[in-house]
């Protein structure tokens, strides 16, 4: 659905926008403007090399948005690219209309379209944007969306965003051809890439030689677009307070989260609270965030906050340091690997506000499958566009199992709706609450919902490869108009 603009709407618009104000339908009331996500191409520097690159800017020119829970989402979409894009604002519950996926919720925006969203925002958290269309999130076209808490204002901390990504020289068509052996499985309304000028790199961005962890091998991990040849150092207060809210906008990488020698609290998951839990690593599936508090060293030495690739050594980061303080050059690779991303610390994980108990109105079971062998990935042994819906009815506690018969881990996320994790295995447990979660190898991950924002929403492996090669399919209500 495209926004209609007639003759009649820009009369009576043009001198609200002269003052930077729009007219309410409500009885004329002049409202603020719109806030601008500005979709365009951009140049970085990864490993002493010009990449271009995909952004979305806000408002200022910087990367995404922070509002708080008490505003309305109020923003213009802009396309500044020369080919079609849509962006899902992952971690938030709009009317699936408003939702950002292609054809499902809108027609994409075609090269200098706009459109206009309007839904209230119901939970502070630590969220992020990016697009769905054309495996356009491996060009870097994400960005944070921070929900501040109202209540929060008067904390002495200060925010620090994190933004991880892995990063490829090569076009991703490429790089699912190769994967595919050559065959373009459907993209679920993802249509095929155009326009790009990324120069490839021989020998990069190919398979990884473990598969089953890592199926892709990447040029570099950023962070904040930077890798650890010139790494961001962000001016901290000598024994200051420090949120770090860290996002994993990868398309294909797992990471464990490494504050070296500190410890840090983490307080929330996915933008959700959760009791804290005290460490100094923790792990960040693909689409996840961590809310992390710490306190900065007392002497005002520089603190380097690290995510190592799982499996690897491989390593992108930050260092926040106080004024004065001796910034280390990082190696690029840990000394010690990171361990394959297990469950432990989900399973200590406590949601801070769990669902409120009711009865379950509806138990379901979808299966994870596929594997490396032809590159084809399902769920029930389906591809997208042979799947079968799961159904819900408006109203009803969900209990939905994801049982992973592959070798590979899944993050699964679901749009529009937060759900809390109820089971591991046959282990009943009251959970972090979340919008996507790990599933393992062989393992199950139960997750329980309430089914109160109707419409037809994406269920998905976040893993972008697998995504396009077929792990996607619809939950879908049931009686719905």
């Amino acid at each position: 659905m495209k926004t209609v603009i007639s003759r009649r709407d820009l009369l009576s618009g043009a001198a609200a926008l002269a003052l930077g104000t729009t007219f309410s339908p409500i009885r004329g009331i002049a409202a603020p403007a719109p806030d601008v996500i500005r979709a365009e191409s951009r140049t970085i520097e990864v490993a002493g090399r010009a990449a271009r690159v995909y952004g979305l800017a806000g408002p200022g020119g910087r990367p995404g948005i922070t509002l708080t829970a008490a505003d309305r989402f109020r923003v213009q979409l802009q396309n500044g690219l020369d080919e079609p894009t849509l962006i899902h604002w992952h971690g938030l519950t709009p009317p699936y209309r408003q939702d950002g996926v292609p054809v499902l919720a809108q027609a994409p925006l075609e090269a200098g379209e706009s459109y206009a969203y309007d839904f209230p925002l119901t939970r502070p958290g630590t969220n992020w944007m990016h697009s769905h269309l054309d495996l356009q999130e491996q060009l870097l076209l994400a960005a944070p969306l921070i929900i501040r808490d109202p209540a929060e204002a008067g904390l002495d901390e200060q925010e620090v965003v994190v933004m991880l990504h892995d990063f490829t020289f090569r076009d991703p068509r490429e790089i699912l051809a190769d994967l595919t052996g050559g065959s373009m499985p459907g993209h679920g309304g993802m249509p095929g890439m155009a326009g790009h000028d990324m120069s490839a790199m021989p020998g990069h961005g190919s398979m990884s030689a473990d598969p089953d962890l890592n199926d892709i091998e990447f040029d570099a991990y950023l962070a904040n677009d930077r890798d650890l040849d010139d790494p961001e150092i962000v001016t901290v207060e000598r024994g200051g307070r420090v949120r770090l809210r860290i996002i994993n906008g990868a398309a294909a990488t797992n990471f464990m989260l490494d504050l070296g020698t500190a410890k840090g609290e983490v307080v929330a998951v996915d933008g959700m609270p959760v009791q804290p839990i005290a460490g100094s690593r923790f792990p960040l599936a693909i689409a996840q965030r961590l809310d992390v508090r710490l306190t900065m060293p007392a002497d005002g030495s520089a603190l380097p906050v690290l995510a190592v690739r799982e499996g690897s050594g491989r390593r992108t980061g930050i260092v926040l340091a106080p004024r004065g303080a001796a910034v280390s050059r990082l190696a690029p690779s840990a000394d010690v690997a990171a361990s394959a991303l297990d469950l432990s610390f989900e399973a200590a994980l406590e949601a801070a506000s769990p669902l409120p108990r009711r009865a379950v109105g509806r138990r379901l079971t979808v299966g994870l499958t596929g594997g490396m062998m032809g590159y084809v990935w399902g769920m029930d042994g389906l591809a997208y566009g042979q799947h079968q819906p799961i159904p819900v009815g408006r109203g009803e506690r969900v209990e939905l199992t994801l049982a992973n018969h592959t070798g590979m881990a899944h993050p699964m996320h679901l749009h529009g709706h937060h759900f809390q994790v109820v089971a591991i295995g046959a282990n009943r447990l009251s959970g972090a609450m979340r919008d996507t979660v790990l599933v393992p190898p062989m393992t199950s991950v139960t997750l329980a919902f309430d089914a109160d924002n109707p419409g037809t929403w994406v269920f998905h492996c976040h893993h972008m490869y697998h995504m396009a090669a077929g792990m996607m399919t619809t939950l879908v209500y049931t009686g719905q108009t």
